[in-house]
């Protein structure tokens, strides 16, 4: 007897052993109006095995109050015609050795589902690097030129390192969605942020996400866009894409446009979104940090607060690219390690921290309807659903302005969210430059 519950105990032992990493550890996805996101790059947590660097930070990264991880690609990359970008691969199903291992990646999604955290990463569909097997072994796989006799880059981009794929052909198709599933259903990931998503035709993704979502089931996945094209929902089926429009608007307004063109520029994303689709909202990200970080566009950290602010609750979906968190100043060139002090600015790193609380908390501020009102140096909007209403005043100028109350919170008593102070609110109320409001 005591041989056979020892034969069971093995054989348990061995079963659990073989899941995937995501069934190890209780993991409960949140809705996707509900996503809180933080971007890894590990290219600025370790110059080698960054993804131990990046689990060794777990507990700050989840202090900060976000649910999902998104980590950007880890895959091996491609050293013909190289410039050493990571969005050049090599290899779908394995992992460069400058990050890590297989099983230091099992373990950073580990960590993150004991955390609280799902975790996608980035994958590219849209190209592979020059020196791919496929390259070789299935030329016909990648689009070719006009002769048809040589392999081409993406037109009309100016990347020269990568070779571009050939999306007529349905058994790429097929070996694209192979590898793909290899990430949700052996390593056991929860979704994919996929780049160049505009330029992968809308009939790809439809067929991949209903692969993908049929192979992880039960359990959610959620599928990220870099494209703001409308197909990648209404046709392809992700979850969310990007806010681009809305991210250049912010920065107009920052530099002396109305402020009330923001409230045009959310309602122009969000105008025919099918109801339960998100826009990723930001004030930066790998791309936009390569030039500029926000407490330089937004002039000063003030100003990248600010921004932040006028960023994520006009309609949800919050982002923050790791290294903002600590005020990083300088421009991070993704293609090589830029080390960053995680120790800098840590009321950088508590504002962001109450300012993510906050988006948790109250629900009117990441999907409630919203009103606003006209001001050129203020964006002043409300959000309210059944449970709460809440008034978000950004001043969106480096001097101190003077807004004009709406008429239906004049006379009332107020608490600004961040600061626990209480108001009472008059005619109008004086900011101080770059000052921002959550009053309830």
């Amino acid at each position: 007897m005591k041989k056979l519950i020892l034969s069971i105990s093995i054989v348990a032992a061995v079963l659990i052993s073989c899941r995937p990493a995501q069934e190890q550890v209780a993991f409960k996805m949140p809705a996707v109006d509900d996503i809180a996101m933080y971007q890894v790059n590990p290219r600025v947590f370790a110059p080698e095995n960054s993804l131990n660097a990046v689990a060794a930070r777990i507990d700050s990264i989840s202090d900060l109050g976000v649910n999902m991880m998104w980590v950007m690609p880890i895959y091996p990359i491609g050293i013909e015609k190289g410039k050493n970008s990571p969005y050049c691969i090599r290899d779908y199903k394995a992992i460069a050795p400058e990050f890590g291992t297989i099983d230091d990646f099992k373990n950073l999604a580990k960590v993150c589902h004991e955390h609280g955290m799902g975790i996608i990463l980035d994958w590219v569909a849209n190209h592979t690097a020059w020196d791919h097997p496929w390259v070789k072994e299935h030329p016909d796989w990648y689009t070719h030129d006009e002769k048809a006799d040589t392999i081409i880059h993406p037109r009309p981009w100016d990347w020269f390192d990568v070779a571009d794929l050939n999306y007529d052909n349905k058994d790429m198709r097929a070996a694209m969605i192979d590898a793909m599933k290899y990430w949700i259903v052996d390593v056991g990931i929860d979704g994919f942020r996929c780049d160049v998503a505009d330029g992968v035709p809308a009939d790809f993704w439809k067929d991949a996400i209903e692969q993908l979502r049929k192979a992880a089931a039960p359990r959610r996945i959620v599928m990220l866009a870099e494209g703001k094209n409308l197909d990648n929902f209404t046709v392809g089926g992700f979850d969310m894409n990007y806010g681009w429009d809305y991210k250049d608007g912010l920065v107009k307004v920052f530099k002396g446009a109305p402020a009330q063109d923001l409230i045009n520029a959310d309602m122009l994303e969000y105008h025919d979104l099918p109801a339960g689709k998100v826009k990723l909202r930001f004030t930066t990200n790998h791309d936009h940090s390569t030039e500029v970080t926000p407490c330089v566009e937004f002039t000063n950290d003030r100003g990248a607060m600010a921004a932040y602010v006028a960023s994520i609750f006009p309609h949800g979906g919050a982002l923050i690219y790791g290294s903002q968190e600590v005020g990083y100043p300088e421009p991070i060139n993704f293609f090589k390690y830029v080390p960053v002090d995680w120790t800098a600015k840590p009321e950088i790193y508590q504002e962001y921290k109450k300012l993510i609380e906050i988006y948790n908390k109250h629900s009117a501020l990441r999907k409630g309807t919203i009103k606003s009102w006209p001001d050129k140096d203020v964006f002043i909007f409300e959000k309210h659903d059944k449970k709460e209403t809440i008034l978000v005043v950004v001043n969106v100028r480096n001097k101190a302005k003077t807004m004009q109350v709406p008429d239906h919170w004049k006379g009332r008593k107020a608490k600004d969210l961040m600061t626990e102070k209480e108001y009472q609110l008059d005619a109008s109320l004086p900011l101080e430059p770059f000052q921002y409001l959550i009053l309830k």
